[in-house]
């Protein structure tokens, strides 16, 4: 398995990898990432992914997220951050002076309650494979959040590794790193990825799978 990574990406991307896949692999899917140790459910649709996720968090509890596009595309992000039902993580973190509150920011971001976010890649077989450039969203679904739920479209359903790195390298970095370049005037870069082959704590991670292509 080879990922090689063009440090100034292409704003070019391959369509191919957003393409839905059929019911009949999500379903196999699914049972392999069962079988792997993951919690899975599989969505109606976008709006049933979103309340799928939200039954799963107790009002009043912790949450973190990464800067997860399918999780602002069903409706999560702003019920986590804007219903003031949760004790969300990101707003507080945005209102911390990082020069002074440094070390602060970084046990609060790396052990919240639950963790929410997604993945790039999912095989067939039930690996997942999740990038980042800067990391901080990582500790969290590794080990450090108590729940963690990743909330993944089915365009992101892959037969096997080699072709999860080609999805990331031609379809979600390019648009990850002009995601990035529009909010904060620099590219993007594949600096650290972890790949899920299991979990061993029962219930700790939850997948919703969607029908449909949503987030990169």
């Amino acid at each position: 398995m080879q990922l090689t990574i063009d440090r100034q990406p292409s704003k070019a991307t391959n369509p191919a990898f957003n393409e839905p896949a059929e019911p009949a692999v999500i379903e196999q899917t699914a049972e392999a990432l069962r079988e792997r140790g993951f919690t899975v459910e599989i969505a109606a649709d976008f709006d049933d992914a979103r309340r799928k996720v939200l039954a799963l968090i107790p009002e009043g509890a912790e949450v973190g997220q990464g800067a997860s596009k399918t999780l602002e595309q069903i409706g999560v992000t702003a019920e986590i951050e804007g219903s003031g039902r949760y004790d969300a993580i990101r707003p507080r973190l945005r209102s911390m002076d990082r020069a002074t509150q440094g070390p602060e920011i970084r046990r609060l971001g790396a052990a919240p309650e639950y963790w929410l976010g997604s993945a790039h890649a999912v095989t067939v077989h039930g690996e997942m494979v999740i990038v980042s450039f800067g990391g901080s969203q990582l500790g969290p679904i590794i080990s450090g959040a108590g729940k963690v739920i990743l909330a993944v479209g089915s365009q992101k359903i892959v037969p096997d590794l080699e072709t999860g790195f080609r999805r990331i390298e031609e379809y979600s970095y390019p648009l990850e790193s002009a995601r990035l370049q529009d909010a904060y005037g620099i590219p993007s870069s594949i600096n650290k990825m972890i790949i899920l082959n299991g979990e061993v704590a029962q219930d700790r991670i939850t997948v919703i799978l969607i029908p449909g292509a949503i987030g990169f």
